[in-house]
């Protein structure tokens, strides 16, 4: 019986190449649902080539050129955040969550709320709620399961162990900028940052490889999949890309997923879990690889490491505030109104003056976000 599945960002790196797997396997799929923020012209297409059942764009500004250009087919067409929590609730099995940032937090729990199985590509789900979201999931008997590739590979790990694991062990490219100085990050610039030498991503989440905001929120995301403590998770430079992440057990041994930096191998494997569809085009040869590195991670070239390790030893909204600073600040970045430098001033300015609540609800997590905005544009002039 085929899967049916509502992709949230389809016209982003993760949901183009969730339509990849689709497509190489159409006995195991069928998309009910896609949804994007503002490309209603790429969401359409999408839509009319896999057969959607319904569609949503987030932008309100775009739903009359979207819905014009459906008119000839029965897709249902609706507009808005609120419409997004909505049909994720409906007659789907699996939610892809590869919305960008905290929008990506109301769906997911909404996914859950319904019983729906979530293959997260979304970190900031439990970056900024991962206790709710966590027993939300264990509440609803909804698994999820992690499309982030340094999770993905975490998970195969585990998969049949029952001993204790010692240490999470996440691998980082180092982004775009690892070879710079610290001295030569404050002149670095859009195109440079956006320039990573293994991944193609969107280009929120390239700038944050490139800070490391990125592998510090996967350190969190890792703390609430895993319920490891954050001592025992440590994070290494790995510039290959090529080992995706490691686990150490008591007795010493240690495990690893190794893969091409790929992303596709991680999203059909949160699809198929626990079987593995075939992907016979993919190869993997060792000695084509001779060298694979690995050294310390340069804490004061990449400060927001160790503000979300800080942020995950506090809890509460702490790393919600952090998130939204950053998703200010990224922004700002990347049209130009800010300096690289102050993607990380931005999120110490607003962890500094923002308010906090140890036991946060729902309605607590969006106060901090706006709060944290509003901080983050106070700190960059905006």
């Amino acid at each position: 019986m085929k899967q049916k599945l509502a992709i949230l960002g389809s016209t982003g790196s993760i949901g183009v190449q969730t339509l990849d797997i689709v497509r190489e396997h159409p006995d195991r799929f069928e998309v009910s649902v896609l949804t994007a923020r503002r490309n209603w012209e790429m969401l359409a297409r999408q839509a009319i080539a896999c057969d959607a059942a319904s569609v949503v764009i987030a932008d309100t500004d775009c739903y009359p050129r979207l819905k014009e250009a459906l008119a000839a087919h029965p897709i249902k067409v609706y507009a808005g955040a609120e419409a997004i929590a909505q049909v994720v609730q409906g007659d789907v099995d699996v939610v892809v969550n590869a919305l960008v940032g905290y929008a990506g937090l109301s769906p997911t729990v909404a996914a859950l709320e319904a019983g729906k199985k979530v293959a997260l590509a979304n970190k900031e789900s439990l970056v900024v709620g991962g206790r709710n979201v966590m027993r939300l999931s264990a509440e609803k008997h909804a698994p999820i399961l992690p499309i982030d590739s340094e999770h993905s590979a975490i998970f195969q790990c585990l998969v049949g162990e029952v001993a204790p694991v010692r240490r999470l062990i996440l691998t980082c490219s180092g982004g775009a900028l690892r070879d710079l100085t610290r001295e030569e990050l404050a002149a670095v610039t859009v195109e440079q940052a956006l320039r990573h030498p293994q991944w193609e991503m969107g280009a929120k989440i390239t700038i944050d490889s490139a800070t490391l905001v990125n592998k510090g929120f996967e350190v969190i995301e890792a703390h609430w999949l895993f319920g490891v403590p954050a001592d025992r998770i440590e994070v290494v430079i790995h510039p290959q890309s090529i080992v995706h992440s490691l686990v150490e057990f008591g007795d010493g041994a240690l495990k690893a997923q190794l893969g091409a930096p790929d992303m596709r191998t991680p999203i059909s494997y949160a699809l198929t879990f626990p079987d593995r569809a075939p992907r016979p085009q993919e190869t993997f040869r060792l000695t084509d690889h001779p060298v694979l590195a690995f050294a310390e991670v340069d804490r004061t070239k990449y400060p927001a490491l160790d503000l979300a390790y800080d942020c995950l030893a506090r809890g509460g909204t702490a790393a919600c505030t952090m998130n939204g600073a950053n998703e200010v600040a990224v922004e700002a970045f990347l049209t130009r109104k800010c300096g690289y430098p102050d993607i990380v001033g931005s999120i110490e300015f607003a962890l500094r003056r923002a308010g906090f609540v140890a036991e946060p609800t729902l309605d607590d997590y969006a106060a901090a976000d706006r709060e944290a905005r509003t901080l983050a544009r106070q700190y960059l002039a905006l």
